[in-house]
């Protein structure tokens, strides 16, 4: 039998910018999706428990800790990349309810074409704008949102203002967690209003970051974790040390203490998060 031939890079422009497809030349099937130059997923078509991204773990220790192992759960997921956490749910909770919001339609057609999903997976996936989006969802539809939604390299504004979290609250059951990936560095003025955004609605916060990240040595990406119901910290925080770049998860007084005297942030006056710094998150 001939070998297989050799994955090769693709590249299209799409809605955002110019997105590529690199393989792993250390995994098969491996791929990496960029878009201008920044990563935004990275899938294993034939394993896709592996998660590359320490962000990403950070997030799938959330989904873990969800429910009891194995129980489905339904998921709103608000940026879609190439749907790493979506097949992670599909593997690790099979028949969960999954809906991902990803507003870049050629983005979603490059994936469609080059990283499928596996059939039966149960996952819908729509073209459009996350805050629409969420406002049109069921009230108390969700067990769990997750939220990676990235304008180029930057969480557009009209997702960082309180009635963006009241907008999260309506669509969570009562035990549903928020969990977003965000990026931030000291002194942390983004991040600070996003926790008082969220501590506005929520009554249970927590932050999982690597220690260097939260000491404000480097910018780099955080996990917001949100619920009216008790997180599950412990399990959270046994996860996230025993990862290959151990983070740390913050709450109570820890988080009080970041927030200080930072008030919600309303549309009005609601911002894109920073811009990385160069060559934070880029590569070659």
């Amino acid at each position: 039998m001939d070998a297989a031939p050799e994955p090769i890079p693709v590249t299209r422009d799409v809605d955002c910018g110019t997105a590529k497809l690199l393989p792993d030349i250390d995994r098969p099937r491996g791929w990496l999706l960029t878009v201008d130059g920044a990563p935004q997923s990275y899938v294993d078509l034939d394993a896709p428990t592996h998660l590359e991204f320490e962000y990403v773990r950070r997030l799938a220790h959330v989904l873990d800790e969800a429910a009891a192992p194995g129980r489905p759960l339904d998921a709103l997921h608000l940026g879609g990349g190439a749907l790493t956490l979506p097949r992670y749910l599909d593997a690790t909770r099979p028949h969960s309810r999954q809906t991902v919001i990803e507003a870049d339609r050629g983005l979603l057609s490059l994936v469609a074409e080059h990283l499928p999903l596996p059939a039966g997976s149960g996952v819908e996936v729509h073209a459009q704008d996350a805050r629409t989006a969420l406002e049109a969802a069921p009230a108390e539809s969700a067990d769990i949102i997750v939220a990676d939604v990235f304008g180029g390299s930057r969480v557009p504004a009209h997702l960082t203002s309180v009635e963006y979290a009241h907008a999260a609250a309506r669509v969570l059951r009562p035990h549903g967690v928020y969990a977003a990936n965000l990026a931030d560095s000291a002194p942390f003025g983004f991040l600070r209003g996003q926790l008082a955004n969220f501590a506005t609605v929520f009554g249970h916060l927590a932050l999982i970051a690597e220690p260097s990240v939260l000491r404000g040595r480097r910018f780099g990406n955080a996990v917001l974790l949100a619920s009216r119901a008790e997180l599950p910290l412990g399990a959270l925080a046994r996860r996230a040390a025993g990862d290959a770049f151990p983070a740390r998860v913050e709450h109570g007084a820890a988080l009080r203490r970041l927030i200080a005297d930072a008030a919600p942030v309303h549309d009005a006056e609601a911002v894109a998060s920073p811009v990385p710094p160069d060559g934070a998150f880029s590569i070659g």
